[in-house]
């Protein structure tokens, strides 16, 4: 059963006329790559790649977490019309049901549509640099606040039987309707050929029958033997028309249905994914999963144990596997992360043998942007894509060739023939000349994976080889380059991109990868070399840390040397480039109270050569204070919410608030905080909190008793503000007076040593406002 979305409101109609043009020429046509469907079993490894070029020379990559918004993979929050689509965890991903009746508007013809209402949802999380996944349905219980509960079009009365569902109190057409069959198959075919392609959908679900869309009309089903409940559901001929009409419509954009053996498993070898919208949850007595197979303490009914009935284990290797992390776990869902615990089963199992790319998770906004089990998860989800070596010449002129090695750590291919670029920087940052590809990065697949207990490999968990790192190579025309230092440089253009400035971009788990997409392979001379720097910097000496404090490290060292003049430095923190600096000084800041890191600095010049590291350098930051480890005391120093930093140097702001533009508001000394039912308020901890027992807030009411109308979420626990137990058993209890409510941390279940974000959320039915003097540890 999804989560609800909150009542909503059109912000803009605007209709890209030219969109599926753009798009039919940034997709090339997916069906001619597709691979048939894989059986089920131990799959076969794909053929390994072509052997790098030897008369190139391999430059490695240093490594590096990705991003957590790569697109198209991750979470995916719900759209809230005229909202910030991109608060909370970062995703790439927005939600949206649609009611058919929404675009089916005349009730005299059902063979016109009025796709305005899309388009406005479309057009503004592109806005946001976000693609959507959608899905239309017929009936939906209770609503959505913004969509109708019955979405039947009026063009289907007086030739459609209804019937009522009395469980859930919708109206179910009769889904064997020879009128209604026509008249979906006919949207359906008006759908693909007006967004097939379309760059701003990522994936779409199919839909249309059951409950949500989703494929099932419960207790009115298919299994009539244990009830008294008639059976709602179309017969599998019909519903595998629905299945072959979508098939048909769409070539490029990616399609979803729920379950593996709906239509008698007509979906099996047709080029769609599933969409497991109860993932990784636990019910019934004794507790049995509804994702995993019962091989792994699964329901006969679990999403995998039908995959593994049909055969079907093994679609991910073509098509996408989105659905939901099923609503009642999504507060808690990673907090044992590898494991479950609870009503949660095994998150990390659930992940890979499912082979999940994206999941519907509205209460994500609430989670801690630094939580390692997050960021472990959403990372190991779909793609995880990195280079470990370019492979060039030092020095080239005219015609040459460029090679690149990718692996893929992920749990799934990327789907989307997404052009890969190749360009040139100059020593200015400036992309000078560009090359495009025809490398295909759909035929990077998974380096591991998990094997089924079904298989008899190995006991759980066993992992097969599976992809390669895959090379790929190009030649490129340097004719007209001007000689010099330059940088070889690879992005992956998001055709979003087209319609959207914000795009996301794809980006790779490098170091060198920038935040505009491009990720660096490292350094060419173009031209003979007569005359052309090749000469790297010598390496700074001298390296030291003159001062630091708990939350920063200064550096300073001796200047390098070089034949024409040195550019800069770059500055590392383990592996990881933090900053540069044209002087011989930096300081590094965000870091964590008495923790060990270090420093290394590399010289730079304009031709692009880069010298050897420094001697490194290590630095521990002192400690916290005796008296506590203060996260915000509001004193104005730094200024709140412009600064949008903590007493830790670390992130916090707010939004959905009635004061200071939506952030809350400053003043005397404390935050105030006013809200109508809506409202939200984090600040990143991220530090080690293992010395500290309490969370301490010093905070008053407007008028008393605001405990019940927020909660507050820290290392992994997320409670009503009131619910948390303190010492002695008590409650917190907000009065008109400012009090120090302490809060014990253990006894809470709280995370100390990996805190992540301190966030507020204030959802529950208040209009009041609340003044924090102070947040702190102690």
């Amino acid at each position: 059963m999804p989560a609800l979305v909150l009542p909503s409101w059109r912000r803009r109609r605007a209709v890209l006329a030219t969109l599926v043009a753009v798009a039919l020429a940034l997709f090339p046509a997916a069906r001619a790559w597709a691979l048939a469907p894989v059986p089920g079993g131990v799959p076969p490894r794909p053929p390994a790649p072509a052997s790098p070029d030897p008369s190139l020379q391999a430059h490695p990559l240093a490594s590096a977490s990705a991003p957590l918004d790569n697109p198209l993979k991750g979470f995916a929050r719900f759209y809230w019309p005229g909202s910030d689509q991109n608060t909370g965890y970062p995703h790439s991903l927005t939600w949206s049901y649609f009611g058919l009746s929404e675009v089916m508007t005349d009730p005299a013809d059902c063979s016109t549509y009025d796709w305005s209402i899309l388009d406005d949802a479309l057009n503004e999380i592109a806005s946001y640099g976000n693609q959507a996944a959608v899905r239309f349905y017929l009936e939906y219980p209770g609503g959505s606040g913004s969509h109708p509960g019955n979405a039947i079009p009026h063009c289907f009365d007086g030739h459609v039987t209804y019937r009522a569902n009395t469980y859930w109190g919708t109206t179910s057409p009769d889904y064997d309707s020879a009128y209604l069959l026509g008249a979906l198959s006919d949207f359906i075919a008006a759908f693909g050929a007006r967004y097939d392609g379309d760059p701003r959908i990522g994936f779409i679900h199919l839909g249309l029958i059951g409950l949500w869309g989703e494929w099932h009309t419960w207790p009115f089903d298919t299994d009539t033997s244990g009830d008294t409940y008639p059976n709602f559901m179309p017969t599998d001929a019909h519903a595998g028309q629905i299945l072959q009409a979508y098939d048909n419509a769409f070539d490029r954009t990616k399609l979803e249905m729920r379950y593996p053996d709906s239509a008698a498993g007509a979906g099996t070898n047709r080029d769609i994914g599933y969409h497991d919208d109860s993932f990784c949850y636990r019910e019934g007595s004794p507790l049995a999963g509804v994702t995993l197979p019962r091989s792994l303490g699964g329901a006969g009914y679990a999403q995998l144990q039908r995959a593994l009935d049909q055969g079907a284990e093994n679609k991910w290797i073509t098509t996408s596997m989105g659905g939901e992390v099923r609503p009642e776990i999504q507060s808690s869902a990673f907090a044992s992360w590898p494991g479950g615990s609870g009503q949660v089963d095994n998150m990390k199992a659930c992940i890979e043998l499912e082979h999940t790319t994206w999941k519907i998770n509205e209460q994500s906004q609430s989670y801690a942007p630094g939580d390692p089990n997050v960021a472990a998860a959403v990372r190991l989800m779909g793609y995880d894509l990195g280079v470990d070596n370019a492979y060039f010449k030092n020095t080239a002129s005219g015609t040459t060739n460029v090679g690149v090695r990718i692996r893929n750590n992920g749990v799934a291919p990327f789907y989307y023939p997404w052009t890969v670029t190749l360009g040139l920087k100059n020593s200015a940052g400036t992309v000078v000349k560009t090359f495009d590809t025809s490398w295909d990065l759909r035929t990077v697949m998974p380096l591991k994976i998990r094997a089924f207990p079904d298989w008899g490999v190995g006991s759980d968990p066993a992992y097969l080889d599976y992809g390669y790192p895959q090379y790929f190579q190009t030649g490129v025309n340097l004719s007209g380059v001007p000689g010099g230092g330059y940088q070889w440089v690879l992005r992956v253009k998001n055709p979003l991109e087209t319609v959207s400035a914000n795009a996301k971009k794809l980006r790779f788990a490098n170091a060198t990868q920038g935040a505009d997409g491009w990720l660096g392979l490292g350094p060419v001379t173009v031209g003979t070399g007569g005359g052309t720097d090749t000469t790297a910097p010598t390496a700074p000496t001298g390296l030291t840390a003159p001062s630091r404090t708990a939350n920063s490290a200064a550096l300073s060292w001796t200047a390098s040397t070089d034949d024409v003049g040195v550019a800069g430095y770059r500055i590392y923190r383990g592996a990881t480039q933090v900053g540069t600096s044209a002087t011989t000084s930096y300081t590094d800041t965000g870091l964590s109270p008495a923790t060990s890191y270090t420093y290394t600095v590399k010289a730079y010049d304009a031709a692009g050569n880069t010298s050897a590291a420094s001697a490194p350098v290590t630095v521990v930051t002192l400690p916290s204070s005796a008296g506590g480890l203060v996260l915000d005391d509001f004193d104005g120093d730094p200024a709140y919410p412009s600064a949008a930093r903590n007493d830790l140097g670390r992130w916090t702001g707010g939004n959905c608030f009635l004061n200071g533009g939506g952030s809350g508001a400053v003043s005397g000394g404390a935050l105030s905080l006013r809200y109508d039912n809506c409202g939200w308020f984090g600040s990143d901890v991220n530090t080690d909190l293992s010395a500290y027992t309490h969370l301490v807030v010093r905070i008053k009411g407007a008028a008393g008793g605001e405990q019940a109308h927020f909660n507050l979420g820290l290392g992994g626990v997320t409670k009503v503000f009131g619910d948390f137990t303190l010492d002695g058993g008590g409650h917190p209890a907000v009065t008109t007076a400012y009090q120090d409510i302490r809060i014990p941390l253990s006894a809470n279940g709280i995370n100390r040593v990996s805190p992540g974000q301190l966030a507020m959320g204030f959802w529950y039915g208040g209009n009041s406002a609340i003044t924090i003097d102070s947040l702190s540890f102690q």
